[in-house]
């Protein structure tokens, strides 16, 4: 029965002592291994094995990278108003030893650091300004944050601004101007697009105005154009008229007597018209001086006669 008990114990301490021996790190951690109370070594994932009540795990550190909410701030621009900023900053421990044993609280230092970091930034902006320049203030913290936490083994990714909360009053007077700036742009694109309509329809009279003067134009060509063909198809039909007159009279070969007889017929029918002036053809002028030698001669012939 004391064989018993004993191997009971001895089994007790060979686990404790293996407990207190064989340590397992996880992925993504460290150890912060102390012999005698001094720094010994950084243990990283896998098995590590320790000497039993001389080492002992100060620490574990993660190496992921971690967020920390900084509790909303009243800050002062500076123009004195009161503004509440609500912060997140991302980073990653890149030195675990130091994380352990350059800092007491790393996550608190971060956040008074930030916090203290926001006041002297936003305190030299208007607050206009600090709505429109987040990127550049969420820059700026992350510069001086990461150049203020290299010594403590930490290393800020990034800082971002959740929310800036005026107060309400402000909130109120902002909104005012932001329904007046709507109401503004609205007017002016009301009136840009009365100005376009405006114009579009005046070009499209213009181009209405140009487009029926130029078919009245082409109109009058056109009808001038016909005209003028008309006059030329019936002068052509005219003179083909006179040179068929003109063959047929050549063909039927006429001889002087005809023609100055018909020359004097003409002449009967343009003395009876109602000119005041009649113009007789050379033609006919020589037909009537032959008729009047003609009478002169039987006078002659008449007095021979009696005196006979």
């Amino acid at each position: 029965m004391e064989g018993f008990i004993f191997l009971i114990v001895l089994l007790a301490i060979i686990f404790l002592i293996a407990f207190k021996t064989i340590k397992v790190v996880k992925q993504s951690e460290v150890y912060i291994i102390e012999r005698l109370g001094k720094f010994h070594k950084i243990a990283d994932a896998g098995l590590t094995i320790i000497i039993p009540f001389i080492d002992h795990v100060r620490s574990v550190v993660s190496l992921k990278q971690q967020t920390m909410d900084i509790p909303p701030q009243g800050v002062i621009t500076k123009d004195n108003v009161t503004i509440t900023i609500d912060t997140v900053v991302f980073y990653k421990i890149t030195d675990p030893a130091k994380a352990v044993y350059e800092i007491q609280s790393l996550k608190k230092g971060i956040e008074y650091l930030a916090i203290t970091t926001i006041r002297d930034i936003v305190g030299k902006m208007d607050l206009d300004e600090t709505f429109s320049s987040r990127d550049a203030i969420n820059d700026k913290l992350r510069v001086i944050l990461d150049e203020a936490t290299d010594q403590w083994g930490c290393k800020i990714d990034r800082v971002e601004i959740k929310d800036i909360t005026p107060p309400a009053d402000i909130r109120d007077a902002m909104e005012k101007q932001m329904n007046a700036e709507r109401n503004k742009r609205a007017l002016i694109l009301q009136a840009e697009g009365e100005r376009q309509s405006a114009i579009t329809l005046a070009e499209g009279k213009k181009e209405a105005a140009i487009l029926e003067a130029e078919a009245d134009k082409e109109a009058k060509i056109r009808r001038a154009t016909g005209e003028a063909e008309a006059i030329k198809k019936v002068a052509e039909a005219k003179a083909e008229e006179i040179h068929m007159v003109y063959e047929a009279m050549m063909k039927a070969n006429p001889n002087e007597k005809l023609v100055q007889l018909k020359s004097l017929e003409a002449l009967k029918d343009v003395a009876n018209g109602e000119a005041n002036k009649v113009f007789i053809p050379f033609d006919a002028t020589s037909a009537l001086s032959s008729l009047g030698a003609i009478k002169e001669v039987m006078k002659e012939d008449k007095k021979n006669s009696r005196k006979e």
